[in-house]
């Protein structure tokens, strides 16, 4: 676990599960894969397994010792949906994130359809945004499957962005972040890939997050999308409809 991420779209991580497995190509060069296998290695024990599927039924109960309110993504490990993880332990999960309801969580995932099928048996507290992975046009149907739950908050994680995304169906989403493919092997992204996308949110006042270019070495590269930085986040309003505002920090 991790009281302060690096990754730029949250403040802390929280893995009660832990390992995956591919589904598509934007697990191709999965960064979670390499980072269990190294905390393997380092006799880490939440990782004795490296990255098969695991529950840390331990760990459950942590974001109700944060007191401080704050952003927590949930499985930055893992992805919540998978089909090795029990439906009892996901409902255990959304149990915890409507009892911590001074913090915001981020859940996101690769498996829509599963997300779809538990969706109505879930307790959707305006405290948890969900969002589904979208790296080409090919996953579209990720959307859809995301539309139909009763997150309060919806997003789209498009990183890494391995295509265009034209005619982005929006309607019912409410944030959208985008970056490029970092670390060995990284496949590179093309700047009208971003701008279409970012233009497309601009144009249906959806929060838009440019994370980075990526590549080889991401630092280098910057994040910086026609000379500034976009870091919009989604916030409900007192009347409980999602609203554009800063990112986080601002």
């Amino acid at each position: 676990m991790a009281t302060h991420s690096s990754i730029e779209w949250t403040e802390s991580t929280w893995n009660p599960v832990t390992g995956c497995s591919k589904i598509s190509p934007g697990c191709k060069h999965c960064y979670a894969e390499r980072m269990a296998l190294r905390l393997q290695a380092m006799g880490q024990a939440n990782y004795a397994k490296g990255f098969e599927v695991s529950l840390h039924g331990h760990v459950l109960e942590l974001p109700l010792k944060w007191k401080k309110p704050q952003t927590i993504f949930v499985n930055s490990m893992s992805d919540l949906f998978h089909k090795d993880v029990p439906e009892a332990f996901i409902q255990q999960v959304f149990d915890v994130m409507n009892r911590a309801h001074w913090h915001c969580f981020q859940v996101l995932t690769k498996r829509s359809e599963r997300l779809a099928e538990l969706s109505p048996r879930l307790p959707w507290a305006p405290n948890i945004w969900m969002g589904v992975s979208v790296e080409t046009e090919t996953y579209y149907n990720r959307i859809h499957d995301l539309s139909k739950t009763g997150a309060h908050i919806k997003f789209l994680s498009c990183e890494p962005l391995l295509g265009p995304l034209s005619d982005l169906p929006l309607d019912a989403i409410h944030w959208v972040i985008a970056g490029g493919e970092s670390g060995p092997g990284a496949r590179p992204m093309r700047e009208e890939w971003v701008t279409e996308v970012r233009d497309q949110c601009v144009g249906q006042r959806v929060a838009f997050f440019f994370k980075q270019w990526g590549g080889v070495q991401k630092k280098r590269a910057g994040r910086l999308l026609e000379g500034r930085t976009w870091e919009e986040m989604p916030a409900m309003a007192a009347s409980g409809a999602p609203q554009v505002t800063p990112g986080l920090g601002a």
